[in-house]
């Protein structure tokens, strides 16, 4: 990481929680924000940055992110740089690498790989695996051949192979031998997402009453909600502590149903790019995990044409979040202090005193202009 810096960042509309505030300064020193306010500031004998009227947002937080800079993280550590360094010049600060489904033994050595990663960058808040244990009914971007039932035997060779950095987890809750993993993940201190299913309400909903608090990327690779069936999202709306995942690319989830869901689920949506290798990068002929994926136009499909993924950073989901109508401090609230909490972070996504030093310095039409991490500038 770079150096630190002692920063005054004043004239800026501050974003944070779920309010703006005009005319607002923040103030970092060693790596965290030491003070905060709205107009005059204070005398200050370190760097001056003028926002002249510019957003400045907490760092965001990107709970699901395979790839990016032509990395993937499924190909282990060689490719992490390039994943975070394509994200964090989009105003990324903290990432969960997430792992495609691969058979049991492969992801083990991933995570036997990535493990010494994660535990020594701070910016790093663990590994997701989405999958092996998802429905063959519902694989999206996923290897079919390498989808399989969770066993307690797999469960306990991927949770000895992480060493404490598998964060989180999804899985179709309808598979045989699931409710016993998912009380064996929860004891293990790993977040239980319902993803990739095809669970009725019924199932979706022991699920979360078991522990698991994700749905991941809502309304894909699952059952749709519908008026008499709601199924596993409604079930997640039903329930206060679940958080539901959002991929809002333009792509998976159409505008009106993005606004609907910020309407029906106040402060529990939480904005995640699913993206893989092409983001940042460009169209052309990737690989997600085993598959072959062709990006064109910003879209990634496998052959079939089903997406595989996406190429959203997450300051493009929030444009497209305000462009479909919800208010900015909603949006920013998504990608930043909601999946913070979530993962039981509350010092992240945030401007408040003591926090980290993690913000993103945005232009009048949400394009990333400058990155602090832990005060540090990375972009």
């Amino acid at each position: 990481m770079p150096n630190t810096e002692d920063l005054l960042i004043v004239n800026a509309r501050v974003v944070t929680g779920d309010a703006v505030t005009e005319d607002g300064w923040v103030r970092f020193a060693d790596g965290v924000v030491v003070a905060r306010g709205a107009g005059v500031p204070p005398q200050h004998g370190g760097v001056l940055l003028d926002a002249a009227g510019r957003l400045l947002t907490p760092g965001f937080v990107d709970l699901h992110v395979h790839g990016g800079g032509g990395g993937d993280a499924s190909n282990g550590a060689v490719d992490v740089p390039e994943v975070l360094a394509a994200h964090r010049a989009h105003g990324t600060t903290r990432s969960m690498l997430s792992l495609v489904s691969a058979p049991v033994d492969r992801l083990a050595a991933t995570l036997r790989e990535l493990a010494p990663l994660v535990r020594e960058d701070p910016l790093l808040l663990g590994v997701h695996l989405e999958g092996p244990f998802l429905s063959p009914d519902n694989t999206g971007a996923h290897d079919p051949a390498a989808l399989t039932a969770p066993t307690a035997a797999a469960i306990d060779a991927l949770l000895a192979a992480a060493d404490g950095t598998l964060a989180q987890i999804t899985i179709a809750p309808e598979l045989p031998g699931a409710p016993e993993a998912i009380e064996r993940l929860i004891d293990a201190g790993v977040r239980v997402a319902v993803g990739h299913t095809t669970a009725d309400l019924a199932t979706a909903g022991h699920a979360f009453d078991s522990g698991a608090s994700f749905l991941t990327h809502a309304f894909n690779a699952m059952p749709g909600l519908h008026h008499r069936a709601p199924g596993p999202i409604g079930a997640a709306l039903d329930r206060p502590g679940v958080v539901l995942e959002l991929i809002a690319d333009g792509l998976h989830v159409h505008p009106i149903l993005v606004a609907a869901l910020f309407r029906m689920a106040p402060g529990r949506v939480a904005l995640i790019t699913d993206a893989m290798a092409a983001a940042g990068v460009g169209d052309g002929t990737y690989l997600l995990g085993s598959l072959e994926v062709e990006v064109r136009d910003g879209a990634a499909r496998l052959a079939s044409g089903s997406l595989a993924g996406s190429t959203l950073t997450l300051d493009a989901a929030i444009r497209t979040v305000v462009a479909a109508g919800v208010p900015l401090a909603e949006a920013v609230l998504a990608a930043t202090a909601t999946p913070a909490r979530a993962i039981g972070r509350p010092d992240l996504g945030t401007l408040e005193v003591g926090a980290p030093a993690d913000a993103v310095l945005l232009s009048p039409s949400l394009e990333v202009e400058q990155v602090w991490a832990a005060g540090a500038r990375v972009h």
